[in-house]
């Protein structure tokens, strides 16, 4: 069975983390929007170059283009053997398409990493980013001083926008838009949702376990 997993959480759970560990662990490709996005720009494809845009006019791409570059995306050969998707679905309506988009495939196994609120705050306002390349330090690392990144080598700042208002907005948001998905998905036997306030190599191993749990009753050839 393809292993094709989706990892929601709220922003600071870890989920780019572990969507990272386990895709190298695995061998599948770890989708992220932002990627693809900028993948289909940089290409010109034809939803790309609508993104495009949209984007120079400062506005947000709509779910419609989101859900068609994300089609393009699982169309590729390289995720046969499975994908993790880190930042898709962001709502309601992204998740019904995908839906559509995995008819006739292996099923979804929906991930989340639950972790309360203020220890979200707590993390976010000590999160740490490469100046070089703007990745995001793990959860470990985070607020260490003279740190560097594992990437790249550049040296690990305070992100701008991690001020407690904005991360609370953040939140807010998450709640609103994203944090439905959880209704969404959580009857469904391939949901599964671990405690993410846990030590990064917990909460991983909790992850494992979950997907092969999931792994052992998932039926294939239908997202469940």
């Amino acid at each position: 069975m393809a292993l094709n997993l989706i990892m929601l959480g709220p922003p600071g759970a870890g989920k780019g983390t572990q969507a990272e560990r386990f895709a190298t662990a695995k061998g599948i490709p770890r989708i992220s929007t932002g990627d693809i996005l900028r993948e289909a720009v940089q290409a010109g494809t034809e939803l790309g170059k609508r993104a495009k845009a949209i984007m120079e006019r400062g506005e947000l791409v709509s779910d419609e283009i989101m859900i068609g570059i994300v089609r393009e995306r699982l169309a590729r050969d390289d995720v046969r053997a499975g994908f993790i998707l880190d930042g898709f679905p962001r709502t309601v309506p992204q998740a019904k398409a995908l839906d559509g988009i995995m008819a006739g495939r292996d099923p979804l196994i929906v991930l989340n990493i639950d972790v309360a609120d203020e220890e979200l705050v707590r993390r976010l306002t000590t999160r740490m980013i490469c100046k070089e390349c703007g990745t995001n330090a793990a959860v470990e690392d985070a607020a260490v001083p003279g740190s560097r990144c594992k990437k790249c080598g550049g040296a690990m700042v305070q992100r701008a926008d991690d001020s407690v208002a904005v991360i609370i907005a953040r939140l807010k948001t998450y709640q609103r838009d994203t944090k439905p998905l959880v209704n969404f998905y959580g009857a469904r036997p391939t949901y599964r949702s671990v405690n993410g306030a846990q030590p990064p190599d917990q909460v991983a191993a909790d992850l494992i376990a979950a997907i092969a749990a999931v792994s052992k009753t998932a039926p294939s050839g239908a997202h469940a």
